[in-house]
């Protein structure tokens, strides 16, 4: 597996993305703001990298960057720096773990907190050429009624075409895409990355990073190994079996055909 170097990462990386955010409050908050609309008093429980598994053996998710503020409202923003096909499910599936992660500690439904699913792609998902696409659950008989479960999903795209967004927005969104800007949110997470570069802890940090990416490409890849000899060895089996009824039903014929000779 290719991986960058240290030097080698930028912001839309995600263990620097997650660092950047993490460990610079005033920027993640200025952030956040920009992105959902709403005023962030300040942040609770900061975590990047968060990881929720419900269950020993259960699929799980790490999110980027999760945290929750002074109203009580979570927050997980996602870095997409690849196009896959799957990301609207990718939001339903996070948006339901982040739920469950918060039910599993005794919770009742009642204390679901209002959620922000944020994904800030390099790419325009959609295709539509929007630099912003959010969503939550309304009537489609009248889409005036909301649902109003407190789940909200928005998503960013650096390749949007529209003037849809304030013009802070399309900074960043040109910086998300790699294109040259002179903002000021833009060349303080420019000087960010550069600043990042002399973070040691950091350094050894991706290393560490890497090695468990590794170990967990490596562990995947020989459980679909072992995965797939056993199908191998079922479908030897199923083969052999078939072959013996062909044998059987193949000496029966021969018999009824004497048989009939004879008769």
């Amino acid at each position: 597996m290719g991986r960058k170097t240290y030097e080698e990462l930028d912001f839309t990386d995600d263990f620097l993305f997650c660092k950047i955010m993490m460990n610079n409050e005033d920027l993640c908050i200025e952030l956040v703001e920009m992105i959902t609309g709403r005023k962030v008093r300040s942040i609770l429980h900061p975590q990047d990298q968060k990881a929720i598994r419900l269950t020993k053996d259960g699929k799980g998710i790490r999110l980027d960057v999760y945290f929750e503020d002074a109203d009580n409202v979570v927050y997980d923003i996602e870095m997409q720096a690849e196009k896959k096909k799957d990301l609207p499910k990718r939001t339903r599936y996070y948006q339901g773990m982040i739920d469950l992660n918060i039910l599993s500690k005794g919770g009742k439904y009642k204390d679901l907190k209002e959620s922000y699913v944020n994904f800030i792609c390099t790419f325009d998902e959609f295709g539509k050429g929007r630099h912003v696409y959010s969503f939550e659950n309304l009537c489609k008989e009248d889409p005036a009624i909301r649902l109003d479960d407190g789940a909200h999903k928005i998503i960013l795209c650096a390749k949007g075409t529209m003037d849809d967004c304030s013009e802070k927005m399309m900074d960043f969104l040109a910086y998300i895409a790699g294109e040259e800007t002179q903002g000021d949110l833009s060349d303080r997470l420019r000087e960010e990355v550069k600043r990042s570069k002399s973070e040691e802890q950091w350094r050894v940090e991706y290393m560490l990073y890497l090695d468990r990416l590794k170990e967990e490409y490596d562990e995947g890849f020989e459980a679909g190994e072992a995965k797939g000899e056993a199908e191998r060895k079922k479908l030897s089996d199923e083969n052999k079996t078939l072959t013996d009824e062909v044998i059987k039903l193949k000496a029966e014929l021969e018999k009824y055909k004497s048989k009939a000779v004879q008769g």
